[in-house]
């Protein structure tokens, strides 16, 4: 079993920054892909940010300059430094990562519970 755990979320006013942590855990072997997403109330969840294995990212066009997406894969954990918070940015945000269980396995995407980020103006 494989289980992400995200942290970090608060509130926070408009101007200020957060960092949001997502610790994988579990029958790992290693992790391909890692990405945030987020879901703001009455909205559909969406794509925020993402890493390669490799460290090539990603971002959605609305958080490029604000927020950096990395990764220690020693620690099988992944960041969202978030700067410049936008009440716009309001949302739960959701980890996930492509999880290989095996050597010879295949990946298989994991998400986590969520973390809320509330940004006041």
């Amino acid at each position: 079993q494989v289980q992400l755990v995200e942290s970090g979320g608060g509130l926070v006013q408009a101007g200020g920054s957060l960092t949001l942590s997502c610790a994988a855990s579990g029958t790992i072997f290693g992790i391909n892909a890692m990405g945030w997403y987020r879901q703001a109330p009455g909205k559909q969840r969406e794509f925020v940010a993402s890493i390669t294995l490799s460290g090539t990212t990603t971002y959605v066009d609305s958080v490029k300059g604000r927020f950096t997406i990395s990764r220690d894969n020693a620690k099988n954990t992944m960041y969202l430094q978030m700067n410049s918070l936008k009440p716009e940015d309001t949302a739960v945000y959701y980890c996930t990562a492509d999880v290989r269980n095996g050597p010879t396995s295949g990946s298989r995407p994991h998400w986590g519970q969520g973390t809320q980020v509330t940004v006041s103006s």
